[in-house]
């Protein structure tokens, strides 16, 4: 594309605040009919039978909700079934041969895989049979501590397949996180492996997983997968008698085949571990009938997942959206979901498109944070690559500012691909608040409406509903099948995290309960909702509540800005004053005049109250290993406190720097 054609086009795009769907993809989405808002409106709660029908039920289900007693709601009651059956066995005959999970590993090309569904099937089986073996009971739970390697959702089909829930514990998280988590589950059984590669080197994983189960205050069995086979010969492992080697376990099992118990759709089917307010990790359960529909629906609604896809997301399996849609989602809908182990950068900035053009991915779910990184490293890398096969983009995990969006819809949809921003949480199983492609206009930046049969609103302090323009905070006022059915062992703070703040906890009637997600948003005119950050990122500015992701989108729309992440520092008039930690694109030379022009631009987009107080300009921000900012850091930084432990960062050196940057 010539130069100036590049510019017209970029002015015409920051002056659209709305796309239309392609006509092309409308054609062919699998939700196209607007009626669709009107008619789940008028059935709800019945008209969640439209997704319980795209699951094959052992026994019919006889009531679709039981609200009797909220907040624990009850979908599918009477309802039995089995996830495995529906994510492998329904789809023997027709796409057995079909592949089930393309898996890219590292070293680059020489380690991947293509899975069918029949051999999928018969790896569950053979690894179904073998927990039995060391004792995996119907209900036990089973911990898996694993990178992006095909075993990890053959471990998780398994135990959905003898009814065993799973607690999969992100691999970049410490022995200490393993241990408390396996502790608060009373887990008896762990799956991990040797360790894995990052950046083609090889990692010790295992020492990790032995010094956890060190702190473990109960006998445990281990599975240990061979991930580095040669290359892990250098860590010294040695299996312990309590650990069973996975390929002899499988091998052992040989064409097993194990007959899936059914589970009541009220079992739970998984454990998940998610931040707390008290510093406490929460045991998130889900359940298997409510949490298998709501996946199916929305891998299909939203993300448009048809059978003969090769579809690709690019998350982890230790957080929800690998559950959600990389595994059960898309292995229910029968198509062809993708894995990948390595970084979007490695073994240069164009993996991840290399990967695209490679497989013919069909859609891309990834998160902003992923984007802005690619907008950093430039256009010229998708531009090597042929990325036509696309036909649906995603994002998922936070708020995505204007500018990202419509990067990633010009230079890796190329215009044809509808963008779906998605708001969703661990605790809500799946998406609630975003657009269907084939229906719906996107506004770069807004989330979009709620989901048909998803009643999400924008309320004030006391749940009365806001005006639009006016920013509040996030509720939805109805359940929903996928949503969470209480903390594992702790019904007593479930309610007080989720309900407490809009309920009448008095009450029995379930019109008086309201779920709230702590995030601040605001609505618009067409119901539109923006959603603006955690409430627990809310500035209180002179007493105005300003919402951290607001800010940060205005400073990332200012050209040479990367990335940026805001937080409140202590202020003697104004309480908390904006301080903004900025990454500049190209290590830029005129700061001043950048810092200049990003304080302008805040003031421009959201006024003077939001000013930054302190513009600090840094080649990098801290980051967990997973990719999230560590504002904490941040903070003690702009408060003049000591920083504490930093050795989870990826990149603890940075915050020396950060400081002696906001000294000068």
């Amino acid at each position: 594309m010539a130069d100036s054609e590049e510019v017209e086009l970029e002015a015409r795009l920051e002056e659209q605040d709305s796309f239309e769907p392609p006509a092309s993809f409308v054609e062919q989405a699998n939700v196209a009919d607007p009626a669709i808002y009107d008619e789940f409106d008028a059935k709800w709660p019945d008209c969640w039978e439209r997704a319980a029908t795209m699951l094959d039920w052992d026994d019919d289900y006889e009531t679709v909700l039981d609200d009797s007693t909220p907040p624990f709601y009850e979908w599918f009651t009477g309802g039995s079934l089995n996830v495995s059956t529906n994510c492998l066995d329904r789809h023997l005959d027709e796409r057995g041969d079909e592949v089930a999970i393309e898996w890219v590993g590292e070293p680059v090309d020489e380690a991947n895989r293509s899975i069918t569904y029949r051999e999928l099937h018969r790896e569950v089986n053979e690894f179904a049979a073998a927990l039995r073996e060391i004792g995996v009971g119907e209900d036990d739970v089973v911990t898996m501590y694993m990178p992006m390697v095909p075993e990890l959702p053959v471990a998780m089909l398994a135990c959905a397949r003898i009814g065993a829930p799973h607690s999969v514990v992100f691999a970049g998280f410490s022995a200490g996180a393993l241990a408390t988590r396996m502790n608060a589950a009373d887990s008896e059984y762990l799956v991990t492996c040797d360790g894995y590669y990052r950046r083609g080197d090889p990692l010790d994983h295992l020492g990790k997983a032995n010094d956890g189960l060190a702190d473990v205050g109960h006998e445990t069995e281990t599975v240990v997968v061979d991930r580095l086979g040669p290359n892990g010969d250098d860590f010294g492992h040695d299996l312990a008698d309590a650990h069973h080697g996975y390929a002899d376990l499988v091998a052992a099992h040989e064409g097993a085949e194990i007959a899936p118990v059914s589970r009541d759709a009220e079992d739970m089917l998984f454990l998940m571990y998610t931040s707390g307010t008290t510093g406490e990790p929460k045991g998130v359960k889900h359940t298997t009938g409510g949490y298998l529909s709501w996946v199916t629906w929305t891998s299909h609604a939203v993300l448009d997942i048809k059978p003969e896809d090769t579809y690709f997301c690019a998350a982890d399996l230790g957080w929800i959206t690998g559950h959600s849609y990389i595994v059960y989602g898309p292995l229910s809908l029968g198509t062809t979901t993708m894995m990948y182990e390595g970084t979007p950068d490695h073994p240069d900035y164009d993996r991840l498109w290399q990967i695209v053009e490679e497989y013919g991915a069909t859609q891309l779910y990834t998160a902003p944070t992923a984007i802005r990184a690619f907008m950093k490293w430039g256009e010229e890398f998708p531009a090597r690559h042929d990325l036509s096969s696309l036909r649906l983009l995603g994002t998922v995990g936070e708020p995505i500012n204007p500018r990202a969006w419509k990067w990633y819809y010009t230079h890796i949809g190329d215009e044809e691909c509808p963008v779906v921003d998605t708001w969703w949480q661990t605790e809500t199983g799946g998406m609630v608040v975003t657009t269907l492609p084939g229906i719906g206009r996107m506004k770069p930046g807004s989330a979009g409406p709620p989901l048909p049969g998803a009643d999400a609103q924008v309320v004030d302090t006391v749940g009365e509903s806001v005006e639009a323009g006016r920013a509040g905070y996030l509720t939805v006022q109805k359940p929903w099948p996928g949503m969470l059915r209480t903390l594992y062992d702790n019904d007593e703070r479930f309610v007080e995290e989720y309900w407490a703040e809009y309920s009448d906890t008095d009450s029995s009637d379930p019109d008086d309960w309201v779920y709230s997600p702590e995030d601040g948003a605001k609505v618009d005119t067409d119901g539109y909702i923006t959603v603006l950050g955690r409430v627990d990122d809310v500035l209180n500015v002179s007493g105005h509540r300003l919402g951290t992701m607001e800010i940060e989108s205005a400073i990332v729309g200012v050209d040479g800005v990367a990335e940026a992440a805001v937080v409140g520092g202590d202020h003697e008039l104004k309480g908390e004053a904006v301080h903004a930690y900025v990454i500049s694109e190209d290590d830029q030379n005129e700061t001043e005049a950048l810092r200049r022009r990003i304080v302008q631009a805040v003031e421009d987009e959201i006024g003077p109250i939001a000013r930054p107080e302190r513009v600090v300009l840094t080649g990098d921000l801290p980051k967990t290993r997973s990719g999230k900012i560590m504002r904490r850091l941040l903070e003690n930084v702009s408060d003049g406190e000591p920083l504490g432990d930093t050795s989870t960062l990826r990149n603890p050196e940075i915050v020396e720097e950060i400081q002696r940057r906001a000294v000068e």
